[in-house]
């Protein structure tokens, strides 16, 4: 198993003085379906710097986390997998560039520096996370790079292009070493329950975990989107892994047919609650489309189970629809589900955002679990609503409930239609 020497964590803590630089989705999208290879290998200089920042920022949160939590066995687990990331990242040489080729690259990319570059704006969502107390960002550190740097297809020398590929190979390696970071973060919090012998989670655990998935979200974004970019695009109307033409409408009957038959199975109904959707004609956006999957499917995953529980399952009519209402506005665009599933109190509503709480019957993890995400069938382990608040958050958007406790829930997906925000990044 992997080892934090003193001497990494020295470089660990150097790091985490580092601020981290936010993308938005729009500037994402600038490298078009087909980057030039020099303007991949910016991207990758940039990555390069980034990513170590961002990962030491989290070993060092791991490390301090409160109450005896940073002594459990999976979360030291996740801090190895953190640092082992940082190391190598480190240990990946930068090329060395011959004075042509540095000239040849300056060029480049001067002949476009004097395009405007899209404004971005802080992400709304860094109002509703709070701080970490224990944040020292270095205050005289500028950072200043870029992550899009527009580069003309030139003629790039072998030690460019073996850099890159190198870059590619060592992010996605880190990608899949990441992959059990959400269950195994959650069995960490279960064997600190288990210690303290208490269900509940202090608010400062829940906001580190708020936190630490923002973060792990924002990693993987950037990883994924360097990959695919590098890659190449799957469909012409994607750059990396955002279609700049999600359709939101074939996004909802995907995640309704995939709700309702997971419904069916696990109730062993014929027929699942029937989901009506209102929109007005095809809304396109810019948008991560399996972020967006995501949202809606664990929102009508809840919505059917709520319906299904508050009628009984041999109930004979047919159970009320969950309705699926679209708008769409200059700067927004909203997606609301409500169902007619009894609803909760206002005074369970807090608990419906923290982490590892479920109205479903409690399910254990299994240990052997390494999934990058919770799929569990109808009622999985209390993440899915914290989860999906996070990733409408990561772009600007946001998640909210509204209940009518004898009735039903109302659940709001807020999206910013700009694209501009940064990555809420603390």
């Amino acid at each position: 198993m992997f080892q934090i020497t003193p001497q990494l964590y020295d470089k660990i803590k150097h790091f985490a003085k580092f601020p981290q630089t936010g993308v938005s989705l729009r500037q994402m999208v600038m490298f078009g379906p087909k980057p030039t290879k020099g303007t991949m290998f910016k991207a990758s200089q940039f990555l390069h710097e980034e990513l170590p920042i961002r990962l030491a920022h989290r070993v060092k949160e791991l490390d301090e986390l409160p109450g005896h939590l940073c002594e459990m066995p999976s979360i030291i687990k996740v801090k190895n997998w953190y640092a082992q990331s940082f190391q190598e990242l480190l240990d990946l040489p930068p090329p060395q560039l011959s004075s042509i080729m540095k000239e040849r690259i300056k060029h480049a990319s001067q002949k476009n520096s004097l395009k405007s570059y899209p404004a971005s704006v802080p992400n709304p969502a860094l109002r509703s996370v709070p701080p970490p107390a224990h944040t020292n960002l270095h205050p005289v550190i500028p950072i200043g790079h870029r992550y899009f740097t527009n580069v003309e297809e030139i003629d790039c020398s072998p030690e460019v292009l073996t850099y890159t590929d190198n870059f590619v190979k060592t992010i996605e390696t880190i990608k899949t070493r990441h992959d059990p970071v959400v269950t195994t973060v959650a069995q960490g919090i279960l064997e600190y329950k288990e210690r303290r012998k208490s269900n509940n989670i202090d608010t400062d655990v829940q906001q580190f975990l708020d936190r630490f998935y923002m973060s792990r979200i924002g990693i993987r974004m950037l990883i994924g989107q360097h990959s695919a970019l590098y890659r190449g695009p799957a469909r012409s109307d994607y750059v990396g892994v955002i279609c700049v033409a999600t359709n939101i409408k074939e996004i909802v009957q995907d995640a309704v047919a995939n709700a309702r038959y997971i419904c069916e199975d696990h109730y062993g109904l014929f027929k699942a609650p029937e989901v009506e959707v209102y929109c007005p004609g095809d809304i396109q956006f810019m948008y991560v489309p399996s972020h967006l999957n995501h949202m809606i499917f664990e929102l009508l995953k809840n919505s059917l189970r709520a319906v299904v529980e508050n009628f009984g399952i041999d109930y004979e009519d047919e159970y009320p629809p969950v309705k699926v209402s679209i708008a769409h506005g200059k700067e927004d665009i909203t997606i609301k589900i409500s169902d007619e599933g009894g609803g909760v109190p206002r005074s369970g509503i807090p608990l419906v955002w923290t982490y590892m709480y479920t109205t479903a019957q409690a399910q254990d993890l299994d240990p052997e679990y390494n999934k990058s995400d919770f799929k569990a069938p109808m009622a999985g382990f209390g993440y899915g609503l914290p989860i999906s608040r996070l990733y409408a958050r990561y772009f600007g958007g946001d998640l909210k409930l509204i209940s009518m406790e004898g009735y039903g829930m109302d659940a709001y997906i807020h999206l910013n239609r700009l694209s501009n925000s940064d990555e809420p990044l603390l």
